[in-house]
């Protein structure tokens, strides 16, 4: 009786916001189960679930069929929404559960002076995640691991961070009233983690790596009931990550790009655009998909090193080392996912330096005034050595992920400086 309902809601009238409340708010979601990305094995989604028996992570599920039948992307262009729960359709939070900073539908930049000093044909947008809460992109998966949380009744969750991860779930635990725990390694820059201890949370720097702050989330559990929140550790994160690939599909008016480069640590986003695309093409919604590219630092690069033996587990990197924090981490255990996706897309993983991180940074600051972190400027810079490499041809629609605003991060000091009591020498300027 309730999709008849829903059918008469939709047949012969114009689809809009009352239409769309109606489904969502009768129907809940259209979750089906929970499965292990690894064996397949099914989980029941009212539970709560950390990885699955093999220890690898939990996918959510649709009834994509049940999707297909009530909701065009016709209908969804319609819609007066701006943020990712405009997408809620196909995420796993039941309405009044959703904990919301108010996000927004970020936006793509295009570097057209960058691309004429490079000497490029095609496009080249930068989607830009800084316009988040928090300014990073990892709102988006701590805004659906949050919301989840609370529809489970979870009251404390913990996390490993190299910085931006921590803020986002600080802040939208503060939103939820659910206490909140994070641990940074000792070099996590000092804004990141002023501002996670800020937003509320208990705030403690660990003298090593994040897969070793990770390795204190994990083994407090049992005493002290946090929920790990690490990367891929619940199923939840992913979801929100894969917005990102929806907003982008709609802006692209379902027609994708060539290839999408993005920074690549643990890979949430990565993973979760490319099951957003999958989920997308079930639904009959796109035609084609881009290639995906995994950035990596020279000093950190697990995955490129594992894609390019072709195998499908990567090794642990030790001592990394890279300017670009949020991609630094040494072992990732969605790693055969992340790799997956490379292969099925046609993708390929590549790194560079972090003097050429750098470089990029200033250089596509200063052309096109859009001021990446150093994750987001990787992009720029693996993008051209692609170019170089033959991996990308000069009139492909390429687009760039800039993670986070480049001003929680430490940039150049000013050195010049002027004495208003002495006279000004304008032959210098």
């Amino acid at each position: 009786m309730l999709y008849v309902y829903i059918e008469k809601l939709l047949i012969g009238s114009n689809f809009n916001q009352d239409n769309y409340d109606q489904i969502m708010d009768l129907n809940q979601t259209f979750v089906s189960h929970l499965s292990c990305s690894l064996t397949g094995e099914k989980y029941d989604a009212s539970e709560i679930h950390n990885l699955s028996k093999v220890g690898k992570p939990i996918l959510v599920k649709y009834y994509l069929d049940q999707i297909k039948e009530k909701i065009t992307k016709q209908e969804i262009n319609q819609l007066n929404i701006n943020g990712l729960w405009k997408y809620s359709f196909l995420l796993p939070v039941k309405k009044e559960n959703r904990v919301s900073l108010n996000e927004v539908l970020t936006p793509l930049v295009t570097l057209n002076n960058v691309k004429k000093k490079i000497d490029y044909s095609g496009d080249i947008i930068v989607k830009d995640e800084s316009y988040l809460p928090t300014a990073s992109f990892k709102a988006r998966g701590l805004c659906l691991a949050v919301s989840m949380a609370k529809q489970l009744g979870i009251k404390h969750m913990a996390i490993p961070t190299n910085g931006n991860a921590g803020a986002a779930l600080a802040a939208y635990c503060a939103r939820a009233n659910i206490k909140c725990t994070v641990f940074c390694p000792e070099d996590t820059p000092e804004i990141n983690v002023r501002e996670i201890n800020a937003l509320g949370a208990d705030t403690y720097l660990v003298n090593g790596f994040i897969n070793e702050c990770g390795k204190i989330v994990f083994e407090g559990k049992e005493e002290t009931g946090w929920f790990d929140v690490s990367t891929l550790k619940e199923p939840y994160r992913i979801e929100g990550k894969k917005t990102m690939g929806l907003e982008l599909a709609e802006q692209f008016n379902w027609e994708l790009p060539d290839v999408i480069f993005y920074p690549t640590g643990g890979g949430t986003g990565l993973i979760g655009m490319w099951k957003a695309f999958n989920e997308l093409e079930e639904l009959g919604w796109i035609s084609k998909k881009p290639r995906m590219v995994a950035v990596q630092s020279d000093g950190c690069a697990p995955i490129f090193k594992a894609w390019k033996e072709n195998k499908e587990f990567a090794d642990l990197w030790e001592n990394p080392k890279t300017v670009a924090s949020g991609i630094r981490v040494p072992i990732a255990v969605g790693d055969f996912l992340i790799i997956r996706a490379l292969n099925e897309s046609n993708g390929f993983s590549i790194t560079v330096s972090d003097e050429e991180i750098l470089n990029d940074r200033d250089f596509i600051s200063k052309q096109d005034g859009l001021l990446m972190c150093p994750e987001g400027a990787a992009t720029f810079s693996a993008f051209k050595k692609a170019i170089k490499q033959g991996l990308v041809s000069n009139n492909e629609k390429v687009v760039l992920f800039n993670c986070a605003s480049g001003l929680k991060y430490p940039l150049s000091d000013v050195k010049s400086y002027l004495d208003k009591n002495t006279k000004v020498d304008y032959s210098k300027f």
